[in-house]
């Protein structure tokens, strides 16, 4: 008797994959949560197994690992068709409400109500970030070598400003040898348990020439247009830097959402100058009130940085096309490593060394997150922040007279109603852009 399952409806599988990007919020954790309850628990489309091998194999590649799930499950049920389908669907929502939230700041962001509510919101960030500590925290460091990855890696990005991909490199390697020397526990990849049937039943095989095929198609939709991009307008131009900046971002940003998002900062922030510390957090807060992956907050990033750089171009439309194109370039990637991977993902299954390196990356993102919300911390609360400079350091400076008192009650507030009182994500910004509202109007 054949005990495989009957094939999935390509149309009932786009109704939910249609379904999660609208109500995917909560980040990469709720995102995660959301696709295993509907696929796994309540479908069972694909097994509990076969769910968590991929989901690790997506921790290891850079980009939004939620995203990246779903594609590569997608790519499960249906192949190619599957593939782009959840992918996309899992980004379209987000992406255009947050062009629509960007449009709206820069017409209306000096209005007060609009800045009481992004006033509000950004105090309540900060609630949102620590628990994202927290949350990894307790999952990834289970041992006292791993609190000392974390640790190192916190230092390595606060202190000496250390590339990211330098130190995932080293956390990857770290992990390999904690576990080959016996020194870091971790525990590989499981297979199917006995009498488990896969759901559907995946085998290696592909089209001929896959591989090259996809590498060809990548090249197309990711490549050509940055060249294009490079000689029509030329390296200096805006939206040649976000193309450009985005597309490596894509590459070398692992450990998931809140740690590209420290690098993001970084650059957009620091070097670029397309938006300020003020609105890079309020982006933030607003990327967690719309569905879909966190690092959508670059579409907001992307269209306030050509807006502001318009040139002869109507603002408007020169920042929606800095939103389409850093959208475009950041996530084409993510579905070539999945279409890429996917076919020989199996082949890994169980694959010790790989587990041991993603063991030490993950413990190496916990100390990048904790940098993060550290400057985030640091910009809600004080209007102003210096940097020192010494011994090879480079440390944030906050002016303490500055101090906002009000975005420190409303932090407080809202990580109290998060961390102790178990209130929602949503609930919390909620209350705290409706408290930034009425300190707008009656302080």
């Amino acid at each position: 008797m054949n005990s495989t399952p009957p094939a999935i409806p390509f149309g009932s599988a786009l109704r939910v994959w249609l379904k999660i990007g609208l109500i995917s919020f909560g980040g990469p954790a709720g995102q995660i949560a959301l696709m295993h309850r509907l696929l796994v628990e309540e479908r069972q489309w694909i097994s509990e197994t076969r769910f968590l091998h991929a989901l690790n194999y997506c921790m290891l590649l850079p980009g939004p690992e939620a995203q990246q799930l779903a594609t590569y499950i997608g790519w499960v049920l249906h192949r190619t068709l599957g593939g782009l389908a959840a992918g996309l669907l899992f980004i379209l929502p987000g992406f255009v409400l947050m062009t629509a939230i960007a449009a709206i700041y820069v017409l209306y962001g000096e209005l007060g109500w609009v800045q009481g509510l992004l006033f509000g919101m950004q105090a309540a960030t900060l609630a949102i970030v620590v628990e994202a500590v927290i949350r990894v925290g307790r999952k990834a460091l289970k041992h006292p070598a791993l609190w000392g990855l974390a640790g190192l890696a916190f230092i390595a990005i606060f202190a000496f400003k250390l590339p990211f991909p330098l130190i995932i490199l080293g956390a990857a390697i770290c992990g390999w040898l904690g576990a080959r020397w016996r020194l870091i526990p971790h525990s590989a990849p499981s297979a199917l348990t006995p009498g488990e049937t896969p759901r559907p039943e995946i085998t290696a095989a592909t089209p001929e020439h896959w591989t090259l095929k996809v590498l060809l198609c990548g090249a197309a939709l990711w490549g050509l247009p940055l060249l294009l991009l490079l000689l029509c307008l030329g390296a200096a131009h805006v939206y040649t830097q976000q193309a450009l900046f985005f597309s490596k971002m894509a590459v070398v940003t692992f450990g998931g959402a809140y740690a590209v998002l420290a690098y993001m900062t970084q650059q957009a922030v620091e070097r670029y100058g397309w938006l300020s510390p003020p609105e890079m957090v309020q982006g933030l807060a607003l990327a967690e009130t719309t569905p879909g992956p966190l690092i959508l907050v670059l579409t907001y990033v992307g269209f306030l940085g050509a807006h502001r750089a318009a040139g002869a171009l109507d603002p408007m439309v020169s920042g929606l096309w800095g939103a389409t194109l850093s959208t475009w370039v950041t996530f084409v990637p993510c579905f070539l490593w999945i279409f890429l991977g996917a076919p020989h993902i199996e082949r890994l299954r169980g694959h010790a060394g790989l587990s041991a390196a993603l063991t030490g990356i993950t413990a190496a993102v916990v100390g990048v997150i904790l940098n993060l919300s550290i400057w985030f911390a640091l910009h809600v609360l004080f209007r102003d922040v210096g940097q020192w400079r010494g011994y090879g350091l480079a440390l944030p400076l906050p002016q303490w007279e500055s101090l906002n008192l009000a975005a420190l009650l409303l932090g407080s507030s809202a990580m109290l109603a998060m961390l102790r009182f178990k209130v929602g994500l949503i609930t919390t910004l909620l209350a705290c852009a409706s408290m930034g509202l009425l300190l707008q109007r009656y302080a």
